[in-house]
């Protein structure tokens, strides 16, 4: 059986949803991917009515909140990738939400 990598396709959501504690990505191949919440800092922080405001991008391989000014990648959720997101720049954020957060 030979393999090459033009075999590799990108993961792509079928279907997204977060809750109070985790993110949830079921792929079109079938599988489903749960990451801790606690690990995109920004979803963390959001009301459920931000969280749930998301739109898939780039024929669902990329993830968009608005309302949160969040971007993720399938791929990098699949791979185990945390937000890279800065702890000045989160705290920025937080100070311009004020107290629209969840926290």
């Amino acid at each position: 059986m030979s393999s090459s990598a033009t075999d590799i396709q990108e993961p792509i959501a079928r279907n997204v949803t977060v809750s109070e504690d985790s993110l949830t990505v079921d792929l079109v191949d079938g599988r489903t991917v749960i990451a801790p919440l606690a690990w995109y800092p920004r979803l963390w922080h959001g009301t459920p009515e931000e969280r749930n405001n998301l739109a898939t991008m780039g024929s669902g391989t990329l993830i968009h909140w608005p309302d949160l000014d969040e971007d993720l990648s399938v791929a990098g959720i699949l791979a185990g990738r945390r937000s890279g997101e800065s702890q000045q720049s989160l705290k920025k954020w937080l100070e311009e939400r004020g107290s629209h957060g969840k926290h």
